[in-house]
């Protein structure tokens, strides 16, 4: 067996300009799905890692099959997501909540409401990806048929998703970035106050400011009228038809694991479901498996109202996988570190430092396709470098949350990008410009490390703070 070389930049660099040429060639120039430019990464990547690395191939597939083993958790929610939707289609839940959300909301405070809503619902449950199945689909609803465009309605939930997850103690990513960095969890949602509190402000007088010259148009009153019509026409609606999505909170509030949670959500669906609408149990098993569709004869309230099973998962869960098949082989063999070694060589001043963090885990949310393999490798990378410049690691924490999870839903491939995708039917690129909440929170980041504001030194930290 020949001795495995490491990875230098130079071999990383091979498969990462692949990638940009695969991608920007099949989605850019053949508007082709991702699927298969990443597949080819993936290739290139294993022909490296085989090649030029001295890696069996034997090697190369352990290392595709535990990048996929990362996110087995992540691809059984999405698919238990689908069955759940698919299910308060039918059941009339997602139709009874845009409904009365048309009647209830103006579009003038659409905006805000929206941040505001999505932000407490996330902070409650822990989970952007729970937030944006229940309250996030019925609000896009409620948007389209008040007339504001579909990426300014997504940005505004994503925004006010991710808030929530990066602020919630019951946060899988606020779980794992402190101890990535080896600090408190508490101190950890403190500290972060500093960058997410300006940005989730801004964002706020943004979506205020938009939704004021929304409120000076004029409201298409038949079209919206149309839609409750069709609406009230095509399920018996009912405030009752609230219950799931609330049940399913405050079971996740109660910590109640998310599986179990979101498949009492499922099974809450299909019950409302008979009770409601008068659903056998074939057709509540159908929905739950292909998803629901309607012709009510008004087009926006057949888009509104049809998707979901498990099946209308699989274009999600497949790009996933292969995602995931690319950053395993690129983590394992070394190139992904080879990556960040280069970035840390030009990080001299703290402000760099967290610059270099930040950019980190940008690009391994761009390579590897998951948000955890963009806290955890740069967390790994640079957990001495920040003690060794005596910062606290709660600098380091929070600019791991700055730059992985904040940007995950801008990536189209990435796990949580290709959710928010398929969730609310809007591409990432699309509603990436109206996610300010997101987007300014790693530029706060930055500026509070070029500043020295609230950068604390390590011996100014609380012991009780630091784990190792």
């Amino acid at each position: 067996m020949k001795e495995k070389k490491k990875a230098n930049i130079g071999h990383a660099l091979i498969p990462i300009v692949s990638l940009i040429v695969f991608l920007l060639v099949g989605i850019v120039f053949l508007g082709a799905d991702p699927h298969i430019p990443l597949l080819l990464g993936v290739i290139v990547a294993a022909a490296v890692a085989i090649f030029a690395l001295n890696y069996t191939w034997e090697e190369v597939e352990g290392s595709i099959v535990d990048g996929i083993k990362l996110a087995m958790q992540a691809i059984v929610i999405l698919m238990i997501i689908g069955t759940l939707v698919g299910t308060w289609l039918l059941s009339g839940t997602v139709p009874t909540l845009i409904y009365y959300g048309l009647q209830i909301l103006s579009p003038g405070i659409f905006l805000i409401a929206t941040l505001l809503i999505c932000s407490i619902v996330s902070i409650s449950v822990g989970s952007s990806w729970t937030t944006v199945a229940t309250i996030g689909v019925a609000l896009m609803g409620v948007g389209q048929g008040l007339g504001i465009p579909v990426g300014i309605v997504a940005g505004a939930i994503v925004s006010g998703s991710y808030f929530g997850d990066k602020m919630s103690p019951l946060s899988d990513t606020t779980n794992l970035a402190p101890a990535m960095a080896g600090g408190e969890l508490f101190s950890h949602i403190k500290y972060m106050f500093w960058t997410t509190g300006p940005a989730y402000i801004i964002a706020l007088i943004i979506f205020g400011v938009m939704g004021a010259g929304y409120a000076g148009g004029e409201i298409d009153t038949d079209r919206i009228n149309a839609i409750l019509n069709a609406l009230s026409d095509n399920f018996n609606l009912s405030p009752l038809l609230a219950i799931p999505p609330l049940l399913v909170i405050v079971i996740v509030i109660f910590k109640v694991p998310a599986i179990p949670g979101l498949l009492a959500g499922t099974f809450l669906g299909g019950l409302f479901a008979f009770i409601f609408q008068g659903a056998g149990l074939g057709e509540i098993i159908d929905a739950a498996h292909y998803g629901f569709g309607i012709d009510t004869g008004v087009e926006i309230v057949d888009d509104l109202v049809s998707g979901g099973g498990l099946d209308g998962m699989m274009w999600t869960v497949s790009l996933i996988i292969i995602a995931l098949s690319l950053g395993g082989v690129l983590e394992s063999t070394g190139m992904l570190s080879a990556v960040g070694d280069t970035i840390l060589t030009v990080a001299k001043t703290t402000g760099s430092l967290i610059l270099a963090t930040i950019l980190s885990c940008i690009a391994i949310n761009l390579l590897s396709g998951d948000q955890y393999l963009a806290i955890v490798v740069p967390g790994r990378m640079f957990k001495d470098t920040y003690k060794d410049k005596n910062l606290s690691p709660m600098v380091l924490s929070r600019a791991l949350e700055g730059g992985g999870t904040v940007t995950s839903p801008f990536i189209p491939w990435n796990t949580c990008g290709a959710y928010m995708w398929q969730m609310l039917g809007v591409h990432p690129f699309t509603y990436l410009p109206y996610t300010f909440f997101n987007l300014l929170v790693p530029v706060v980041n930055v500026i509070l490390g070029y500043t020295g504001f609230k950068i604390r030194k390590l011996e100014e930290e609380d012991p009780e703070a630091i784990k190792g």
